[in-house]
């Protein structure tokens, strides 16, 4: 619904989309769908409650691991009211300023996991170049700092967004291409004059693309620490504390490069495609995370099975 005034035109509601083509089959699609979300909710929170109640994993390593838990806690409750609407109760319309606030939500959520991956990059650098000063640098109040002030400048960076996006006018179309708002997605709609958007929102992106970039020289480093090891099997044993790590960015970076590919380049891709790559951007790291760091982080697996078995 599109309301006109003298002096602007207020849209008052946007219109989300589930799938294209199978709108049919949406209550059954819903199914797997919360099932993902309770998992992923369900393992962030395992994640977050064996670190805080075990003693043996106050270390700095696991508090990154509870700083990626949270945000990926945010990404999946900032996405699922208005995805479980569409697909259980086939209600696709939200309202403007609850599209401008989850939009803010999920790219505060987002950029915060990309700074965590890299602080956690760094870590795994320093834990393994330099183990004797490991614990004296990376204190507990060293690493609630940084936590801080991660994510004061995570959110920070994203305020302007939902503002930038008010301020635009929006004329015939209400019709967006996702499940979910997103900044990029929201600003193709406006009639107005949206430079601003497109260049702050490209900054936006550019940050998250300067923090990959930043892991992977990390991960040069790493390397190149790893192969001054004289021993094989020292080297296997440093390589492998990183390996979640190196699952958790794959799983976050290579759906949002897929992504913003789409939204900048492909203008003739299928809307199925840019759907369920966007779903599978929001959907599956917070799904996976919890269970990639489970099973590849003897440490957690152990507790988690015997607080299990002690029931």
């Amino acid at each position: 619904m599109i309301i006109f005034n003298t002096s602007h035109v207020e849209i008052t509601t946007f219109f989300l989309v589930g799938i294209p083509g199978l709108e049919y089959a949406h209550i059954w699609i819903s199914i797997p769908i919360c099932s993902m979300y309770i998992i992923a909710i369900l393992g962030n929170c395992t994640i977050l409650f064996v670190i805080k109640t075990e003693p043996s994993l106050h270390e700095p390593m696991y508090y990154f691991l509870s700083m990626l838990a949270l945000s990926d806690l945010g990404l999946s409750l900032s996405s699922m009211p208005t995805v479980l609407r569409i697909f259980l109760f086939n209600a696709p319309g939200i309202s403007a300023n609850a599209c401008f606030a989850q939009e803010f939500f999920i790219h505060g959520f987002a950029v915060l996991e990309s700074s965590v991956l890299l602080i956690m990059s760094f870590d795994r650098f320093l834990a393994i170049h330099n183990p004797l000063r490991y614990s004296s640098i990376l204190t507990t109040v060293r690493v609630a700092q940084i936590g801080i002030v991660l994510s004061f400048k995570s959110f920070l960076l994203v305020l302007p967004l939902p503002f930038t996006l008010r301020r635009l006018k929006y004329c015939n179309k209400s019709q967006l291409s996702h499940s979910y708002c997103l900044h990029q997605d929201v600003m193709k709609l406006a009639c107005s004059n949206n430079q601003t958007n497109v260049i702050y929102g490209f900054f936006v992106a550019l940050w998250v693309m300067v923090a990959f970039m930043l892991i992977v020289v990390s991960y040069i480093l790493i390397l190149k620490t790893v192969l001054n090891i004289a021993s094989p099997k020292e080297q296997r044993k440093a390589l492998n504390t990183c390996v979640s790590h190196i699952c958790a960015v794959i799983i976050f970076y290579v759906p949002i490069i897929n992504l913003a590919t789409v939204h900048r380049f492909a203008r003739h891709v299928p809307p199925l495609f840019n759907v369920l790559m966007a779903n599978f951007h929001l959907l599956v790291p917070p799904l996976m995370n919890p269970i990639v760091y489970c099973v590849k982080t003897r440490q957690i697996r152990v507790i988690i099975v015997a607080k299990l078995c002690q029931k």
